[in-house]
């Protein structure tokens, strides 16, 4: 790599951070006309890396797994970041903006079990491991007599466990099995429809500095207009529902040319109440959409529901 590095990548460390870090250098390395060793990556361990004893809701929420990294790149260490689009929060820090969206992957989630084929087939009284509340908010919603335990760790840490008998299954997004090679640990897929996914999940996405003109204008080549479509949209839907790791919330809005679809979901964590909604209109409007749903559902569910949620929290 050159002394002056083309672009400095910020990124945590686990393989599947780290996978995404080198995609996204690939892919501008390909779109600018360099070595993909002239674009440096730097490994920045952060909060939620730390955190392995308890479930994020309960210390600081999806930011964990940002703040190291966005402070970093606001002192000018490094350029960009790259993320799962599913961790970011709804509320950036000033300065900072979601700049690109990389084509989307497969959004449903994975069931993985050595005992069933699938969540119905699970015995009565089975337990799961899911440090997810949205996931364990829907296993509840269709299986009440299954015990969700937390299940934390990265992909490699959960399916020892799964291994080891710790739990009789678990779920993880099929995107990041994919993108590791570990699609054949995959029992199941769970559908998108009957159990939706995270808002965001299947997206790699890049934050930038909202100054830094040389940087935002080399990776919009590496935009795609369909995924910042469904993801504008299912942002909004989530900053109207006051999202973060404390509330069950989930939801998919999937982009058809000039039109786009969307099927969101909010639960109680216990699964024991949910309310859904579903909107079309024009991916021009994709921002209003997702906060139109948003109120659509906090009207439907009524002020009980939503402050159940955030007591929940």
């Amino acid at each position: 790599m050159s002394s002056t590095p083309f672009l400095r990548i910020g990124t945590r460390g686990s393989a599947l951070a780290l996978w995404q870090a080198e995609h996204v250098r690939d892919r501008l390395a390909d779109a600018h006309g360099v070595a993909s060793g002239d674009i440096a990556i730097e490994v920045i361990r952060t909060s939620g890396d730390r955190i392995q004893d308890r479930p994020l809701s309960e210390a600081g929420g999806k930011g964990l797994f940002t703040k190291e990294i966005e402070e970093a790149m606001l002192a000018g260490r490094i350029d960009l970041a790259v993320h799962s689009a599913k961790d970011m929060p709804t509320e950036l820090p000033p300065g900072l903006v979601l700049s690109a969206f990389l084509t989307r992957e497969d959004v449903r989630d994975a069931f993985l079990s050595p005992n069933a084929a699938g969540l119905e087939g699970l015995r009565q009284g089975a337990v799961v491991g899911s440090s997810s509340l949205r996931r364990q908010a829907l296993i509840r919603r269709l299986r009440p007599d299954i015990e969700v335990v937390m299940f934390r760790g990265n992909v490699g840490t959960r399916l020892d466990k799964l291994a080891a008998g710790s739990v009789d299954a678990t779920l993880l997004a099929f995107a990041g099995l994919k993108r590791l090679g570990l699609a054949d640990k995959v029992t199941a897929l769970l559908d998108a429809d009957a159990f939706p996914p995270a808002l965001g999940q299947g997206c790699v996405c890049i934050e930038t500095r909202v100054d830094d003109t040389r940087t935002n204008t080399l990776v919009a080549a590496i935009d795609d207009a369909r995924a910042r479509a469904e993801l504008t949209l299912e942002r909004a839907f989530l900053g109207v529902l006051d999202g973060s790791c404390r509330t069950p919330i989930a939801g998919l809005a999937r982009a058809e040319g000039p039109d786009v679809r969307f099927h969101g979901l909010v639960a109680l964590p216990d699964g024991s109440q949910s309310h859904e909604i579903r909107l079309d209109g024009a991916v021009s409007d994709a921002q209003a959409i997702g906060r139109d749903a948003g109120a659509q559902v906090i009207s439907k569910a009524g002020p009980e529901f939503m402050a159940a949620i955030h007591k929940a929290g």
